[in-house]
């Protein structure tokens, strides 16, 4: 993503897994997440979803400048990471295997994910309990028509493109609402934000500045 990119290996369960992680630039702007990690969870494997998306890099850049270290990694079968797509199920494990490897004892975690990387990053953010649970969540276009996006919890930040044609604003707004899970709808976008993730980032950034003092439950 820059210089400070770092590419690493890690273990996963169906191989080893690609990854990339950039350290902050500064010091954590909010004290709940001071020396946290995001793990962003990439696109579609099967549609060309990989961890150099334009939408999960700048979901990474926004964490670096929040103060985190970024973690952007390829599922089972995607670049170089061995494998093969497992319809979602695995690829779950392959998120928590990278949340694993990458995160200390104690270290506040965020968990992102676009499309079909925000139903991972949904279901694994349901499965930590007690203190591995995730400091925050953001996700953006979430594949709810495809895949079992799970309920969230308070303070979830869900950004959604008003004119998405791959996950419809209505379908986000159906998954959204039994659980009153505010949307941040951006006017005019489509799924991939082109020509504004520049304000896809100012919205992941502002929505951390908003999590206060300490981690919400």
């Amino acid at each position: 993503m820059n210089a400070h990119t770092e590419r690493r290996w890690l273990t996963g369960p169906a191989g080893r897994l690609e990854c990339e992680t950039d350290p902050p630039v500064a010091p954590a702007i909010v004290p709940a997440l001071a020396g946290g990690l995001a793990v962003v969870c990439h696109p579609h494997p099967l549609h060309g979803g990989t961890m150099g998306n334009k939408v999960v890099q700048t979901l990474a850049r926004a964490f670096v400048q929040i103060g985190l270290t970024a973690a952007r990694f390829n599922f089972r079968g995607v670049g170089e990471s061995e494998g093969a797509w497992d319809a979602g199920r695995g690829e779950v494990d392959d998120a928590r295997a990278v949340v694993a490897a990458l995160r200390q004892p104690g270290q506040p975690l965020v968990l992102a994910g676009f499309s079909f990387g925000a139903y991972v990053a949904s279901q694994l953010a349901a499965a930590l309990e007690g203190p591995d649970r995730s400091a925050w969540a953001v996700l953006v276009g979430p594949a709810v028509t495809n895949f079992p996006v799970a309920a969230v919890t308070q303070g979830t930040l869900v950004i959604q493109g008003e004119t998405d044609d791959v996950v419809p604003l209505q379908a986000v707004l159906d998954w959204a609402r039994p659980q009153g899970q505010p949307v941040t709808v951006v006017p005019g976008a489509g799924h991939f934000f082109h020509g504004q993730l520049a304000l896809l980032k100012r919205l992941v950034v502002d929505g951390g500045r908003a999590i206060g003092p300490v981690p919400f439950h």
